[in-house]
């Protein structure tokens, strides 16, 4: 099994990460974020509901850098267009590319990353009026929840998947430094995707075109804890939304679990997936306004 860090990689670029393990205790509101994702009273609790209200709100993002292009997904938490995502999405990228649900392009700068906690706060160039997400309360989310998932796999802009929650805080661990190094990152090789090959015995050695590594990749791994979900994740949902039923954004989308071989390719969604909770990016937003880690 594979713990693949969920931005689709081009040629390269897009890193994964592996975090230090901590336990996310905060539950601060998003300062300067407007609710706008709510569901209309007829279609609560539906999947098309919670579709047609969140949709907009959900964004495709290109990163380019001189290892090659990622893609990935982000969330709008401003109306100006400040958008939260991975950081292995952006990490590394000379020029950022926003898409909306509406195909309106924008130029985006990264405001912030947080590589420990694999989380990004960018910002496009000259948006306002935009349709923003409702950031919910991770604390509240029960296994077998149902929940939804919305993001650009494989390039696919706005994909609706859905599911259950299967688990809480389970500890998911990625390469944390940007792409042209070995050992963990999506180079300019293969299909440009990570893999995190888990053994129980060994935790998580990681390996990529080929070759493998122990995860001790100098400073660069990180571990978080992640909600589990079965909803269809795959290559290009990394920073995409996990939402609950009431249309408020639950968790970051980040990773999944795919079988792997000795090629370095990946499968498809096996419906092991995993999100930050909302809750850590809402204790980390106002460091991430700041500048972050970067």
């Amino acid at each position: 099994m594979a713990a693949v860090a969920i931005a689709a990689a081009a040629v390269g670029g897009g890193t994964a990460t592996l975090v230090e393990r901590w336990t996310d205790g905060g539950t601060a509101t998003a300062s300067g974020a407007v609710s706008g994702t709510n569901v209309s009273a007829s279609s609560k609790g539906t999947v098309a509901g919670v579709a047609q209200a969140v949709s907009p709100s959900i964004v495709e993002i290109s990163a380019s850098s001189n290892s090659g292009k990622s893609t990935g997904s982000g969330v709008i938490i401003t109306s100006d267009g400040e958008i939260v995502t991975n950081n292995h999405v952006i990490s590394g990228a000379s020029q950022i590319s926003v898409q909306l649900s509406d195909g309106k392009t924008y130029t985006a700068k990264v405001v912030g990353t947080d590589p420990d906690k694999d989380l990004a706060l960018i910002k496009l160039q000259g948006a306002s009026g935009l349709k923003t997400a409702t950031l919910g309360d991770s604390s509240k989310v029960r296994v077998g929840d149902e929940v939804v998932a919305i993001g650009s796999p494989e390039g696919l802009t706005g994909t609706v998947t859905s599911g259950i929650v299967s688990a809480l805080d389970r500890d998911v661990t990625v390469a944390k430094e940007d792409g042209g190094q070995d050992g963990g990152q999506d180079g300019g090789q293969g299909d440009g995707q990570g893999q995190q090959q888990w053994d129980p015995r060994q935790g998580w050695p990681f390996e990529f075109g080929g070759q493998q590594f122990n995860g001790d990749t100098g400073s660069s791994k990180t571990t978080y804890k992640a909600i589990q979900t079965d909803a269809s994740l795959n290559p290009g949902n990394s920073g995409g939304a996990l939402i609950n039923m009431n249309g408020e954004i639950i968790g970051i989308n980040s990773a999944m679990y795919s079988p792997s071989s000795s090629s370095g390719s990946t499968a498809g969604s096996v419906g092991l997936g995993f999100a930050i909770p909302v809750n850590t990016v809402k204790a980390d937003l106002d460091a991430l306004r700041s500048g972050g880690d970067s």
